[in-house]
């Protein structure tokens, strides 16, 4: 992970950004807008979050509900945050669970195991352990942590964190164009709040 670190974040340039306000929302423009993977038939919405963070942790019930409601133009997905080597270890485990096929059934039982249970990550005998419990091989599980394919996508991350100029978790950004902070919402409700307000304002400018 120190590798991915070295090589990437320190390359990478900054990307301007711009603090708005409309209203009773706030919320970042990125300049310039960053690309995404919707082939313009759906505006992006992404949540940036890291494992260890509380604030996700208290924030997922409320995500849950939040992607349940959203309109189908709307594409969600999740990007782990990384700002150091512990980030890109569970940046790692995110996309080891992906490439697996079990993120679905894991993604919420391992942030209870984090939050709950103390679990801590970086134990490779204690992750082996839950991992078990939790109906996943563990040497399958860490000889796919160490593929291609999961460490690429890990690199993946730490650019996108890079350049969306995220500071903090969680973070929500709509687009390619818009950010906004859990501070910028003034709570985890407001956030949610204005990254629909984000995304109508992109659906009109469609």
């Amino acid at each position: 992970m120190k590798r991915i670190l070295s090589l990437l974040i320190v390359a990478l340039v900054a990307t301007p950004l711009m603090a708005l306000a409309q209203g009773r929302y706030q919320y970042t423009e990125v300049k310039p807008p960053q690309p995404v993977d919707t082939d313009g038939k759906k505006i992006d919405v992404v949540e940036f979050f890291w494992y260890g963070c509380p604030h996700c942790y208290n924030l997922e019930p409320l995500i849950e509900t939040f992607v349940k409601k959203l309109p189908p133009d709307v594409q969600f997905r999740r990007v782990p945050a990384v700002f150091n080597d512990r980030w890109a270890l569970d940046a790692a485990i995110f996309y080891t669970f992906e490439a697996l096929g079990v993120l679905d059934k894991l993604h919420r039982p391992f942030f209870d195991a984090i939050h709950r249970d103390h679990l801590r990550s970086e134990n490779q005998a204690a992750m082996s352990e839950w991992l078990t419990k939790n109906g996943v091989d563990p040497k399958k599980f860490y000889e796919t942590f160490k593929s291609f394919g999961v460490q690429s996508k890990t690199k993946r991350a730490i650019q996108l964190t890079t350049a969306y100029k995220i500071d903090g978790t969680p973070a929500m950004a709509v687009q390619g164009r818009y950010t906004v902070s859990a501070e910028q919402g003034g709570s985890r409700e407001g956030m949610l709040d204005t990254t629909s307000y984000l995304v109508d304002l992109v659906r009109k400018g469609k």
